[in-house]
């Protein structure tokens, strides 16, 4: 009894019953309806956390006023001492209030009952009851570590992290180099500061606690549609660094059609979670799909800075090959947005990877940074991001070989720098770069200034007349680059038109222009259609 009394007061906050997993509940999920006592002493300690979170946020400014008050004093710190201390014996109370409101619960008990079970024995089985349930995922038990295949291979776990690509430094003297070094200390104390308050927050705004408390209904419904109506599997993975990820699994290998056979794994925006982000898109399009959440959104534990993001992508990758069985080679990444750091991340150290599909994805942050912060501040908020939120899109795409295409939105607001202008797309940038490493001798000064002519071009009837312009041949241009392929292989870069016509050249860009990137007329946040989900051209 005594036993059963804990676990329900240190047991986690349950929120949903879904149907069907165990056999117990065939008409459908339902929302966990608490009793009175559980309900009201739930609020009180939900309203201390909000108050607790507002103070955390605008602690900054609480103590600037406090100290400008002269309320930060010993004389007047101690004797507030005892109030702060039985507020804390009053929220111990309100918890042990709720713990006792969940034992008298039938349904709480049977859930507490099953996720102690499954702690003491994770078998198949238990995992199977306890998958009926939605509740604090940091309760949820253990289903793939990092470690567990750098074991079996025999290695050391990587304490560190996994490897990331960093900014090239120029070269500079030793004297030069060790006074930089001083006069900017100042500067990296300050730009440290920043990326680690409101600078990682402003980039990742889905890790605030707050907004992810303000959508948990949204999720709460987008997770039960995922597991109840497409029988999708949560599992927890635990990377490298120690941060539990919070992955969905859905499975369409039963289908027997060519695309349930491969996985397609989805890297969310900046404020998305696989419970209502892209994951919908190839799912509809009928792939399986593996949808995980960024480090510090909704179950995923620790902060979204790039190295982290990119342990999160390592672990997952590792778990669709060691424990979901799919084959490298099967694997299609999918990302939007910010997503498309941890795409090209996993495709440059993951080259076997089949295909890599950006959609409304950038080349660089620090452009974007630039353009909501002043001009004055342009040198720190320069040094901040290549220090500390390094998300070098297009330098991680050149490492990687495979079919990639890129999906521009046409009326993105968000990645332009400047409103209303197509061109200032960043995922222009991002085209150019990429063709520019692969067909160096096609980008040359005519091919880069036919790219940004026919990047202009905002629908089809524009791109038509450009087409009609230059008179580009499709089967030539195919023709030449079948031959160059087969005569010195696939590998990248390709010097295919060093030998070629001005002409010849300015088709052939624009040519590989339009296979690589398509138009989508929509603005940054619009669903892509799983009409619009197409994998990338190939020769």
């Amino acid at each position: 009894m005594v036993v059963g009394l804990l676990r329900c007061i240190f047991g986690p906050k349950l929120r949903r019953v879904h149907r069907g997993a165990d056999g117990s509940v065939s008409e459908g999920g339902f929302y966990y309806q608490p009793k009175i006592l559980e309900r009201h002493s739930d609020s009180i300690l939900g309203w201390a956390y909000v108050l607790w979170s507002v103070s955390y946020y605008t602690s900054p400014l609480l103590l600037l006023y406090c100290y400008r008050k002269g309320y930060i004093v010993m004389s007047k710190i101690i004797p507030a001492t005892p109030y702060a201390s039985a507020f804390l014996l009053f929220l111990t109370g309100v918890a042990c209030l709720r713990g006792m409101g969940r034992w008298t619960n039938p349904e709480y008990v049977q859930f507490i009952t099953i996720l102690a079970e499954t702690k003491r024995n994770n078998s198949e089985e238990n995992k199977r009851k306890l998958a009926s349930y939605s509740f604090d995922f940091d309760h949820w038990p253990v289903d793939f570590s990092w470690s567990d295949v750098t074991t079996q291979k025999g290695g050391n776990v990587r304490k560190g992290g996994v490897p990331l690509l960093k900014p090239e430094h120029k070269y500079r003297g030793t004297m030069d180099s060790m006074i930089d070094n001083v006069l900017g200390l100042p500067c990296q104390i300050i730009s440290y500061l920043i990326a680690k308050s409101f600078g990682r927050r402003m980039l990742y705004p889905g890790s605030v606690s707050l907004l992810q408390k303000a959508i948990m209904p949204m999720l709460l419904q987008g997770q039960a549609r995922l597991i109840e109506e497409h029988q999708g599997k949560r599992a927890k993975l635990i990377s490298c660094d120690g941060n539990q990820i919070d992955t969905v699994f859905l499975d369409r290998r039963a289908t027997d059609t060519e695309n349930g056979k491969k996985l397609v794994i989805c890297c969310e925006g900046n404020a998305g979670f696989y419970e209502v982000g892209c994951v919908s898109t190839p799912l509809e399009a009928g792939y399986s799909v593996l949808g995980w959440n960024h480090p510090g959104f909704a179950g995923s534990t620790g902060v979204p800075f790039p190295q982290n993001e990119a342990n999160a992508m390592d672990v997952v990758i590792q778990y669709a090959t060691h424990r979901l069985n799919f084959r490298v080679k099967d694997i299609i990444m999918y990302a939007w947005s910010i997503g498309g750091f941890t795409a090209t991340w996993a495709t440059m150290n993951y080259p076997e990877i089949h295909a890599l599909i950006l959609d409304a994805s950038f080349d660089d942050l620090v452009p974007l940074a630039l353009k909501v912060m002043p001009e004055s501040c342009r040198g720190l908020v320069t040094r901040t991001v290549r220090d500390y939120l390094n998300l070098n899109n297009a330098d991680q795409l050149c490492k990687y070989q495979g079919p990639v295409v890129l999906i521009r939105r046409t009326k993105d607001e968000i990645i332009t720098t400047i409103p209303d202008d197509v061109m200032s797309n960043r995922g222009n940038n991002l085209l150019l770069r990429l063709l520019h490493f692969r067909y160096p001798k096609v980008m040359g000064e005519e091919g880069v200034q036919v790219v940004r002519e026919w990047l202009s071009a905002t629908n089809t009837l524009q791109e038509t007349a450009l087409y009609s312009r230059y008179e580009l041949d499709d089967d030539w241009c195919t023709s030449v680059l079948q031959s160059y392929r087969s005569e010195h292989g696939d590998a990248f870069p390709w010097t295919v038109g060093d030998d070629m016509t001005s002409e010849g050249r300015r088709q052939l860009a624009i040519f590989l222009a339009h296979k690589y990137m398509r138009n989508f007329d929509a603005t940054h946040c619009t669903p892509l259609p799983a009409s619009e989900f197409t994998l990338p051209w190939s020769l």
